[in-house]
């Protein structure tokens, strides 16, 4: 069974960082890619980044590239996204998700986190 717990969100100025994680308390995180989505008031969920199941392979939204980096660590079963240079766009709740695909659409992923918040002020 995957469970995800996502952490790392909160506050941050115009310009700054912020990492978050996502953590499966199962056995199986390894098997799958993990993607990571967000959703801001009144819009739909949109792709973030994609990672496949060894972290040898990447994928990113448009909007995001060169200032996010997605990245695993299977021995702490753990998904990570550093996000540097945060616009005020980047304001959403972020989810992680955990799928046996890998790609930016959400019907690919069967597991999600509840969601971390991330407020960029200006």
């Amino acid at each position: 069974q995957v469970q995800l717990v996502e952490s790392g969100g909160g506050l941050v100025q115009v310009g700054g960082s912020l990492r978050l994680s996502c953590a499966d308390s199962g056995r199986t995180f390894s098997m799958y890619a993990m993607g990571w989505f967000r959703q801001a008031p009144r819009k739909e969920r949109e792709f973030v980044a994609a990672i496949n199941w060894s972290g040898g392979s990447t994928y990113y939204a448009d909007s995001v590239q060169g200032r996010f980096t997605i990245s695993r660590g299977n021995a702490k079963n753990t998904v990570y996204l550093q996000m540097n240079s945060l616009k005020p766009e980047d304001t959403a709740v972020y989810y992680c998700a955990a799928g046996e695909g890998y790609g930016s659409s959400w019907s690919g992923y069967d597991y999600w986190g509840q969601g971390t918040q991330v407020t960029v002020s200006s």
